[in-house]
């Protein structure tokens, strides 16, 4: 909210750049916080994203929890994507969603991903980071 009379709002300095921006998309600290609780370790790794595929879904009975979840979930996903697979990069759409952007062009929503897998545990992140690096 930008209420004038209070001036504006602080920015983020690492916002402004690539490495700021992957940096605030990185931090996913509700996944990070359920799978440390579930002895997963997320380094980055495409392996980690198959040990978020095995974990027990006990977030499904939240709706609250469900959604952000999901959001993390997608942005890791992202994370994983920009961090190993080259040419990926993130990129911001004009409403504000942070898609990935595969060297060829192509743009990846990890956030729709991510709510899906996190609703429906299909497909699963492993399987959506294999298809985007080998395309």
């Amino acid at each position: 909210m930008n209420i004038p009379f209070l001036g504006r709002r602080r920015e983020e300095p690492r916002a402004h750049d690539a490495e700021g921006i992957g940096d605030l998309l990185a931090d996913c600290d509700l996944l990070r916080s359920q799978a440390l609780e579930e002895g997963v370790r997320l380094d980055d790794s495409a392996v980690s994203l198959e040990r978020l595929d095995q974990m027990l879904p006990r977030w499904r009975g939240d709706e609250e929890i469900l959604d952000w979840l999901g959001n993390d979930a997608g942005l890791y996903l992202g994370t994983v994507i920009v961090r190993t697979v080259p040419g990926a990069a993130w990129s911001i759409r004009p409403d504000g969603q942070p898609v990935v952007r595969l060297a060829t062009g192509r743009e990846f929503d990890v956030v729709a991903s991510g709510h899906a897998w996190a609703a429906d545990g299909a497909p699963e992140l492993s399987q959506l980071y294999a298809e985007v690096a080998e395309a």
